[in-house]
């Protein structure tokens, strides 16, 4: 897993950096679901220590948002 920017460049900027077109349509969506995820206090501080324990969270909370 890792992240990469999607943020298309500035029409000015003379090198114009690439960035996928797909993905930049998809950024709104993303973008909301994180929003509502921070919602969840324990997702905001993470009180869990191990990695196991916070995906399981997240997962949780997924299934929440999906219900709702």
């Amino acid at each position: 897993m890792g992240a990469a920017a999607v943020i298309p460049s500035n029409r000015g900027r003379k090198i114009l950096i690439p960035h996928d077109v797909e993905a930049y349509k998809h950024r709104n969506r993303i973008e909301r679901c994180f929003s509502k995820l921070k919602h969840f206090r324990r997702f905001a501080t993470r009180y869990d220590r191990r990695t196991i324990h916070f995906t399981g969270f997240v997962h949780l909370a997924g299934a929440t948002m999906w219900l709702t």
